[in-house]
């Protein structure tokens, strides 16, 4: 099994596509698909939409659920995060070091300006 695809909600698509066109840049990921109510970004084809949702709930801040994207380097980490609170994000996790399951890992936490957690990390190289 591999995953294909995320879609989220947001309220403002303009406003969430500012933010994440910021983001995933710097990632390497454009918008490859942008339609009424909803855009596609990815590398080489949609991997995450940002669908119009004008009238949806506030996300809960308690809500559990984030999404984690690979960054190659601490420094993108670092420049995602910069990105995102320049662009109408909050913090919800300083970039740093952290012990996931199996591993450390470099990774900072944020929210869109819906509310929505995002995380972006990076795992050491090993040789």
């Amino acid at each position: 099994m591999a995953l294909d695809h995320i879609s989220i909600a947001v309220q403002d698509l303009e406003k969430a596509g500012q933010f994440y066109d910021a983001v995933f840049g710097l990632l390497g990921m454009t918008r490859i698909a942008d339609r009424p109510g909803t855009v596609g970004y990815g590398k080489k084809f949609p991997e995450f939409w940002i669908n119009a949702r004008p009238d949806m709930a506030p996300v809960p801040a308690d809500t559990g659920v984030h999404i984690a994207l690979r960054a190659i380097s601490e420094d993108t980490v670092l420049e995602c995060y910069q990105a995102a609170l320049a662009n109408g994000g909050t913090d919800a996790g300083l970039p740093g070091a952290r012990q996931a399951a199996l591993t450390t890992y470099f990774g900072a936490f944020f929210k869109d300006p819906d509310g929505n957690k995002v995380e972006i990390v990076t795992f050491p190289k090993t040789e």
